[in-house]
């Protein structure tokens, strides 16, 4: 797998994680563990995107800051 797609797929992970804890939160919002969780995994998501804009660019639209829409020049997904 090379470092795009592995990076891409740990962002996920990430995402992922974010995503359980906070439906685990939205029942149990006083449970300080689960609240630790999910700002460790924002904390490493962040980390991981940040990484993917700088050598691969914006990983949506909101983060396209260039004056031209080439960032849609590289392939896409199911182009691989």
């Amino acid at each position: 797998m090379d470092k795009r797609n592995a990076l891409l797929k740990r962002i996920m992970q990430a995402d992922f994680s974010m995503h359980e804890a906070a439906l685990f939160l939205d029942s149990h919002p006083k449970n300080k563990a689960a609240m630790n969780f999910y700002r460790k995994m924002q904390a490493k998501r962040e980390e991981l995107a940040a990484e993917y804009r700088r050598d691969f660019g914006p990983l949506t639209y909101y983060e396209v800051k260039s004056t031209d829409w080439n960032w849609i020049d590289t392939p896409w997904p199911w182009q691989n």
